[in-house]
């Protein structure tokens, strides 16, 4: 299976002198291709502080991370920045969208800022999108007139506008109810099912039990992994019991 993502010994550390610690501490990873994966752990543990290395948001101290074979290390910001905007997509437990803009504005808003030639076509694509995870009469509405739950499929949808290898979650249900949260991982899985890779942060273990991989973070490494078969809609309650005993093992 070919590898999208390899991180490689990753150091990142916080602070200075006596304060200075490893929030990663020579950590090793690989997601392949259209991989479902997730990463849970105690607060502090690094799990988001993995995921951003592993885009290229953060910085590492020593290590290396590579995308698509690319070394993410020796790229210029403006180019990291063309990578996680072409080939990556985002969704975090807050989307970030504009208050001044309606739901499709939002959606289309990164698309239209360098190819605004094809708007027509970025338009009908946003549509099609919205079409496909049931928001598609909220167009027009403004930010505050929708759920949290609708925010966050509005949130996937402008993260798939540029078809991404990769789609990157930071507890992405953490701010939702159960319902909401529920429709949002069937989303995820049903975009996942299509070939795109999906790694999510999550503290939930039923989130995490809908994933294909789950890595363990403690003090800044990975100390476990825990592989279930692909999920087919049937069984989640089997599926969490074996994630919470996995938990209770690690002590997380």
């Amino acid at each position: 299976m070919k590898k999208i993502i390899m991180g490689e010994n990753i150091v990142k550390s916080f602070g200075e002198g006596d304060e200075k610690r490893n929030v990663l501490d020579g950590v090793s990873v690989e997601i392949n291709e259209g991989e479902f994966v997730s990463v849970m752990g105690p607060s502090g543990s690094g799990k988001s502080t993995l995921m951003f290395s592993l885009c290229g948001m953060d910085g590492i101290d020593s290590g290396k991370v590579t995308f698509s074979g690319r070394d993410l290390s020796v790229l210029k910001e403006q180019e990291l920045a063309d990578i996680r905007r072409t080939k990556m997509g985002f969704v975090f437990q807050q989307p970030t969208l504009l208050k001044n803009l309606n739901i499709l504005d939002n959606i289309i808003l990164p698309s239209m800022r360098d190819n605004r030639k094809n708007a027509a076509k970025i338009t009908k694509k946003a549509r099609a999108l919205m079409k496909k995870v049931g928001i598609a009469e909220l167009e027009k509405r403004d930010i505050t007139q929708v759920s949290g739950g609708q925010l966050q499929r509005a949130g996937i949808c402008r993260a798939l506008m540029s078809n991404p290898k990769i789609i990157f979650g930071d507890e992405p249900t953490g701010a939702l109810n159960s319902k909401y949260a529920q429709e949002i991982m069937d989303i995820l899985s049903e975009i996942n099912a299509e070939g795109t890779a999906v790694m999510l942060v999550t503290h939930d273990a039923k989130v995490a039990a809908r994933t294909e991989r789950i890595m363990f973070m403690r003090d800044g490494k990975i100390v476990s992994e825990m592989r279930l078969p692909k999920f087919n809609g049937t069984h989640i309650d089997d599926r969490m019991i074996k994630v919470m005993a996995k938990m209770r093992e690690m002590g997380i």
